[in-house]
């Protein structure tokens, strides 16, 4: 099976959902034989002409007729595409209009053409003082035009996936909700948190990584304190502020590290902290890492409820809300949950999945 695959940016660019395309791709060879090309959505981007053995084309600007040039064109055989979609990924304001007319000229060109579109996000909600109240409506239309377009669709959250029903209008009622899968590798063997360090890491984005040290500093106190952590590391891009100690135990800022790298740390660490809502927490590339390398994953209350087959006290703790003392054996079967809820999902899982959409 050859594909083309659109995504926002590749590495050497951080960016989630490139990393998510890539990933998948990689594995989509390795077990089933995919041939892949890559389609940049970012006409900014700066990178290779060959990333991890994949071909890499780029649009030269952001306008349908510069996406047609690159599509498959081919009227001999079936062209597939799929497209990984965030509306903020190809637009500023989230609006991509090139990138759907772009599909949409490329459909109607040819009946051998079947588009499967990965929804990573369908539209923002904002306040009406917010530029996101104002382009609601607009990302809302690409969004239900990109459902009406694609011939499979798959996303990462059982209320998107409710949406894209509506969007589709009895088209698509097969819509399987993915929790994102780990960035950073899923190791076969991990050891039980007893024999681990007594290590705390704090992953992932600027902005998340931000909250942790500026409104989860109780939360984060009291989980170094009972479960008597003695080194946390924080890894990802440098911050905008210096991070304090918390309980007398300084932060070790590590940056930005290789996926090897970033999993060797995770699979000997006791706590991987987050501060995400929980109502979106199956899209967190970071709270996938810690289910898959068996780490205790502790957050606090954001926003949200418990979906997506997650719940509080079960698959994670929120050290704002939990009533008991924290312990490593309590601890111990809350990391045992979550890795099971994330073999489901896991890579290969997804793989095997995405190939059986675009056939």
């Amino acid at each position: 099976m050859e594909i083309t695959v659109i995504v926002p940016r590749l590495p050497p660019a951080v960016d989630g959902v490139g990393d998510y395309g890539l990933n998948l791709a990689k594995q989509m060879r390795q077990d089933l034989g995919v041939v892949t090309e890559f389609i940049i959505g970012d006409a900014n981007w700066s990178g290779e002409a060959v990333v991890e053995g994949f071909a890499v084309q780029q649009v030269a600007d952001c306008s349908h007729s510069a996406l047609l040039e690159l599509l498959p064109h081919q009227q001999n055989s079936p062209q597939t595409v799929l497209l990984h979609y965030v509306g903020y990924g190809y637009a500023r304001r989230g609006c991509p209009v090139w990138l759907v007319e772009g599909l949409e000229k490329w459909r109607k060109q040819g009946n051998n053409r079947r588009l499967v579109t990965m929804f990573h996000e369908l539209y923002a909600f904002g306040a009406i003082w917010t530029s996101q109240f104002w382009t609601s409506p607009l990302q809302r239309n690409l969004a239900a035009r990109l459902v009406c377009l694609s011939d499979r669709t798959l996303t990462s959250k059982q209320g998107y996936a409710d949406i894209i029903g509506k969007f589709s209008q009895g088209k698509h009622f097969d819509i399987p909700a993915l929790p994102v899968f780990s960035n950073v590798g899923e190791p076969e063997y991990l050891t039980p948190l007893s024999s681990r360090s007594r290590r705390l890491v704090v992953f992932g984005g600027m902005g998340p990584r931000s909250r942790v040290y500026q409104q989860s500093l109780l939360a984060l106190q009291r989980t170094c304190q009972e479960l008597e952590i003695e080194e946390i590391l924080d890894i990802g891009p440098t911050l905008k502020f210096e991070i304090e100690p918390v309980n007398n135990i300084p932060v070790t800022c590590l940056g930005v590290k290789s996926a090897q790298e970033i999993s060797s740390l995770l699979s000997t660490s006791l706590v991987g902290f987050f501060n995400y809502s929980i109502e979106y927490l199956t899209k967190s590339t970071i709270f996938a890492a810690y289910c898959a390398h068996k780490l205790l994953p502790i957050g606090i209350w954001y926003e949200g409820k418990d979906v997506d087959g997650l719940e509080a006290g079960k698959h994670y703790w929120l050290a704002d809300k939990y009533q008991n003392s924290m312990n490593l054996s309590a601890g111990q079967i809350v990391a045992d949950h979550a890795y099971a809820w994330y073999q489901n999902h896991r890579l290969s899982a997804q793989a095997q999945t995405f190939v059986n959409y675009l056939k």
